[in-house]
C-alpha cells in the first residue's frame, strides 16, 4: 500500500534530495536559541533569588554552587570568597566590515538597548584566583543534570 505513489516518484525526485537539510539546520538553530533564552531566564532567576535571599550562603548551597573547587592547575582547592554582579547594557554591535580596518558599527535605538546582569563566582587559593561565570556554571550544571536524568 505505501508504494502507491512510487510511479511518479522520479518526476520530482531531483528536488527532494536535500529537502530535509534546511529544516534540520533551522531546528538546531532554534534549539540553540531556545537554550540561550532558557539560560538567560535561569541566570536572571538565579540572580534575583540571590539578591532577595536573606541567607545567601544557604541559597548558594541549595542552588548547588560549590563552595570549594579543585584548582584548574592542580594544587590546593580554591574557596568561594566573592560573588559579584555585573550589569552590562548592550548599546550596539560592531562587526568587522569587509576590506576595511574600521568596524561597521550599529548603535541601537533606545528601545533595543538590553540590560544583562551576570554573576561571577570568585574562587581563590594562596596562589591563584579564578572567576566562574554564572552562565557557564549553569550551562554545565544543567548539562550534567540532563546526563543524570
Amino acid at each position: 500500500m505505501p508504494h502507491d505513489n512510487a510511479p511518479d516518484h522520479h518526476h520530482h525526485h531531483h528536488g527532494d534530495n536535500h529537502s530535509h537539510d534546511p529544516a534540520d539546520h533551522l531546528h538546531s538553530h532554534l534549539q540553540e536559541a531556545d537554550a540561550a533564552a532558557e539560560l538567560h531566564v535561569l541566570t536572571t532567576q538565579f540572580i534575583d533569588g540571590f539578591i532577595a535571599a536573606k541567607d545567601k550562603m544557604s541559597y548558594l548551597r541549595i542552588a548547588g554552587v560549590p563552595l570549594e573547587i579543585p584548582a584548574p592547575a592542580g594544587g590546593p582547592t580554591m574557596k568561594l570568597v566573592d560573588v559579584k554582579l555585573t550589569t552590562e547594557w548592550q548599546v550596539g554591535t560592531a562587526s568587522p566590515s569587509f576590506g576595511s580596518r574600521e568596524l561597521s558599527y550599529l548603535p541601537y535605538p533606545g528601545p533595543m538597548v538590553t540590560e544583562r546582569t551576570n554573576m561571577g563566582l570568585v574562587y581563590v587559593s594562596l596562589d591563584a584566583k579564578h572567576v566562574t561565570d554564572l552562565r557557564s556554571f549553569l550551562q554545565n550544571h544543567s548539562a550534567s543534570r540532563k546526563d543524570h536524568a
